[in-house]
């Protein structure tokens, strides 16, 4: 069984600042993530928002974080996370890679693209239903695209989908898109995008790929047919919270409820990022969480030697 000081759940922006603050308060720091570390922004193409650069990718941003975290000492451990109990002090990590101890957790396995619910999603996912315009929007070169949404993750992806395909839908339920002003404006000027407003998606239909959807405009009803090649759903996310679930408080929308300085209801354990109660999901924010955790995971770890 591991001994760790500080054991941090989930690679992607939050989980990896702090392990860079972990490991810069002197905490023995563990990374424990089931997949490739980036979280949501392996998914994103070009970033425009991070402090200091202009532009760039989720991909090499994530590669960034990683490096940096490592190059400093933080340890990195590649398993699922069963759950979290708590044993007095000591916070056990159950893995498929076997059982942990820390000190203090903090909570950073962030959040999945919601699903559609329609007749089609599921059976054409990987077939012309995708959720990673950087892994899928090569596949679009010269054909026609949708996505759905109207945030920032719905504008960036149609932007990137414009790299390959010959004409991009942006399908909304509304009839004004909520991301950021400035990449709404580039969204509405690129002549590829074409915006469907006050639209749903009630159907997604094909043979062995997609072929067309079943759409529905949500003031009069009508609902036609729209031929696609493949459709982007970005209409909101759910916290990854399955594992913790019983064992701190959710709210009512199934994120992590957190104080001030990012404790759950349980002591010593803290969520960061996009798996908890935030207003703003961004790789920005959810950075800034991960080092207010950890900096509180370290004010609790050093209360604790004091009471002891």
């Amino acid at each position: 069984m591991g001994q760790w000081d500080l054991i941090i759940v989930g690679g992607g922006p939050a989980g990896l600042t702090a392990a860079v603050y972990g490991v810069r308060a002197g905490l023995r720091t563990l990374v424990v993530e089931q997949g490739e570390c980036g979280g949501q922004l392996m998914s994103t193409g070009e970033i425009e928002n991070w402090p200091g650069q202009i532009s760039v990718t989720g991909f090499e941003l994530s590669q960034q974080l990683e490096e940096h975290a490592k190059s400093i000492g933080a340890s990195f451990l590649k398993a699922s996370v069963q759950s979290i109990t708590v044993d007095q002090d000591v916070k056990i990590v159950r893995t498929d890679e076997g059982d942990l101890q820390a000190g203090a957790v903090i909570i950073a396995t962030g959040a999945s693209f919601r699903k559609l619910g329609c007749p089609g999603e599921k059976e054409f996912t990987g077939r012309g239903v995708g959720y990673c315009v950087v892994c899928d929007g090569m596949f679009y070169r010269n054909k026609v695209a949708a996505v759905v949404g109207g945030g920032n993750t719905a504008a960036e992806g149609a932007r990137y989908l414009t790299r390959f395909a010959s004409k991009v839908y942006l399908i909304h339920r509304r009839d004004v898109l909520r991301a950021d002003k400035v990449l709404a404006d580039a969204v509405l000027a690129d002549p590829k995008i074409e915006p469907v407003w006050n639209t749903e998606v009630k159907e997604i239909r094909g043979d062995r790929f997609v072929e067309s959807l079943v759409l529905r405009n949500v003031q009069t009803g009508e609902e036609k047919s729209l031929p696609v090649d493949g459709i982007f759903p970005f209409v909101g996310t759910d916290s990854n919270v399955s594992f913790v679930s019983d064992a701190v408080r959710l709210t009512q929308d199934g994120r992590i409820d957190t104080d001030d300085f990012l404790e759950t209801s349980v002591p010593g354990i803290f969520a960061a990022g996009d798996v908890r109660n935030t207003t703003l999901r961004q790789a920005v924010t959810a950075a800034g969480d991960g080092a207010r955790a950890a900096m509180s995971a370290y004010a609790y770890l050093a209360k604790r030697v004091r009471r002891h």
